[in-house]
């Protein structure tokens, strides 16, 4: 097990991603309504348990099927909305989702593994600690974001990328769920 796990407390963050980690990724396509969100199996059991250990749980999730103009940010936002509110009806909690709408191709975009959303969230609550704060993602750039901000790292997945590297590599979330507790 993970050393780092044990020190968690209120004044540590999490960062989640979301395709993938929270919902079932969509192989080619990208989730643009509320029906098609399906959540991974564990993941509410999870947010309650995040919820109790952590001071923030923030998601961070790149969306270029808005800059792709295959959904618009309100269809986004229903998505997100939905999702926070199921979380909290099984008592956990998100305090901030940030999304980059951007294409891949686009220059200085705000994507991952760009840290640009974990700088945001450190704006919008000072306290966090980048040093205290994990990153959990199932693909290279989750990685990349959490290395490149000197958080710990969290692989969650079937399928690793090749090349990459992480703190810990577990299924899914209510693993990471089972360890803290």
């Amino acid at each position: 097990m993970a050393e780092f796990l044990e020190n968690i407390d209120k004044s540590w963050t999490l960062f989640l991603d979301r395709d993938g980690v929270i919902n079932r990724k969509i192989v080619g396509d990208y989730v643009q309504s509320w029906g098609a969100f399906q959540l991974i199996p564990g993941v509410l059991e999870s947010m309650s348990v995040f919820a109790k250990q952590f001071g923030r749980v923030i998601v961070v999730t790149n969306q270029q099927g808005i800059g792709k103009k295959m959904m618009d940010e309100a269809a986004l936002n229903a998505i997100h909305n939905e999702m926070k509110k199921e979380i909290q009806q099984a008592g956990g909690r998100l305090d901030a989702i940030y999304y980059c709408p951007d294409l891949e191709t686009k220059p200085n975009n705000c994507r991952k593994p760009g840290i640009a959303m974990a700088l945001q969230a450190r704006k919008d609550f000072p306290e966090i600690e980048f040093s205290k704060s994990i990153m959990v993602g199932d693909s290279a750039s989750d990685m990349l974001f959490g290395i490149t901000a000197g958080m710990y790292t969290v692989f969650v997945g079937y399928q690793a990328p090749k090349n990459f590297t992480s703190d810990l590599r577990l299924d899914n979330l209510f693993e990471l769920a089972s360890l803290i507790k």
